[in-house]
């Protein structure tokens, strides 16, 4: 009878490849960890569960369903009302920023604050669709470079943008509502 002589000092054995448990190897200075708790059952006495962050000491932990503090949830409004002076201030803003940066500021403030004051989100929304349409003539303006005419209307865009402005914010300093002459209403 042949024998197979066995490696690494263990001793020989009728079953050389440990198949008596299971049917599987077994090397017996192995230890494997139990098997993960099934879907929807509870870890076993020992265990600790795999999902989530603890909460952090001396903070009771977060609920389900609640906003965590200093956070909103939806159809909350962004803020307090806006005084009568802040509300004059950041519609004024609305027009003197579009004569000098175009339609980025009336779009900050009309998003910042259009919830919070209806007198700015009048004067944001008229700022904004004006600079819009200001910025859609300078586009056509610069295609009419070609050909020269687009100088004489980036210059008269560039005027109107400049008059229109400043009327807007007077009428916004005074605290009275301003509809642009020439406008469309793309965003309200």
């Amino acid at each position: 009878m042949l024998r197979v002589r066995p490696h690494h000092g263990s001793a020989m054995t009728d079953d050389p490849l440990n198949l008596s448990k299971g049917g599987q190897p077994q090397d017996p200075g192995q230890q494997y960890p139990p098997p993960p708790p099934a879907y929807g059952q509870a870890p076993q006495y020992g265990q600790q569960p795999q999902y989530g962050q603890p909460p952090q000491y001396g903070q009771p932990p977060q609920q389900y369903g609640q906003p965590a503090y200093g956070q909103q949830g939806p159809g909350y409004p962004s803020g307090p009302p806006l005084s009568p002076s802040d509300a004059k201030m950041w519609s004024l803003f609305c027009h003197l920023g579009g004569i000098f940066f175009g339609f980025i500021p009336p779009l900050v403030i009309f998003l910042m604050y259009k919830d919070r004051d209806p007198f700015v989100r009048g004067h944001a929304t008229q700022a904004l669709n004006f600079q819009i349409l200001l910025a859609i003539v300078y586009f056509v303006s610069a295609i009419l470079f070609i050909v020269l005419i687009g100088f004489l209307t980036f210059l008269a865009a560039w005027v109107c943008a400049i008059i229109f402005g400043i009327m807007g914010s007077i009428a916004a300093n005074r605290g009275e509502p301003y509809k642009y002459p020439i406008n469309v209403n793309w965003v309200s």
